[in-house]
């Protein structure tokens, strides 16, 4: 296969990656826009970075498997890039608040249980939420979980487990 055609295969299974990279993103991110926005910049960064893309040896034969940690990788290299940013913006505006700033009521309370869920999630610092979305939501073995995330596998287990628990405590007024 010459090289325009395995840029065009590795398209496809970019494309046949959406659905994961958006569900992915959909655990990192509070909200539908913000995932789609960090999806499509994933795909830019991939599409960008394909022609140095070098499969591991042990998937060379199957793209997907190949290119799935990588997509991941680079998801959550966006995320935290982004976060980041957000961040030295948040310190900015708290460092220089400005002169009169409006209040937001807050949010109603859902008794929806799926929508509690997805708030505690969200709650959760960043490296729990990675953690817990590739392990319990993607399914990820610790090992695979770990090598994305580029930690050892006991952080990446201790990790799990205490968003697990964050997530126990944060729904037990809830469940009851």
């Amino acid at each position: 296969m010459d090289e325009q055609e395995n840029s065009g295969a590795l398209r496809a299974v970019i494309a046949q990656l959406l659905p994961e990279l958006r569900a992915a993103a959909r655990m990192l991110t509070r909200s539908r826009a913000e995932a789609d926005d960090l999806v499509q910049e994933t795909v830019l960064r991939m599409l960008r970075g394909l022609s140095s893309f070098v499969p591991p040896p042990e998937l060379a034969d199957d793209p997907q498997a190949a290119l799935r940690p990588w997509g991941l990788t680079v998801l959550r290299n966006t995320f935290r890039e982004g976060w980041r940013k957000a961040r030295r913006e948040r310190d900015h505006v708290e460092a220089n608040p400005p002169e009169a700033e409006a209040t937001r009521p807050p949010d109603q309370e859902s008794a929806h249980a799926v929508r509690d869920l997805a708030r505690a999630v969200a709650a959760l610092p960043p490296a729990m939420r990675e953690a817990l979305m590739l392990v319990a939501a993607r399914g990820l073995s610790l090992e695979a979980a770990a090598a994305i995330c580029e930690v050892p596998v006991g952080t990446m287990k201790a990790r799990v487990s205490r968003a697990r628990s964050a997530l126990s405590r944060a729904l037990a007024p809830v469940t009851g």
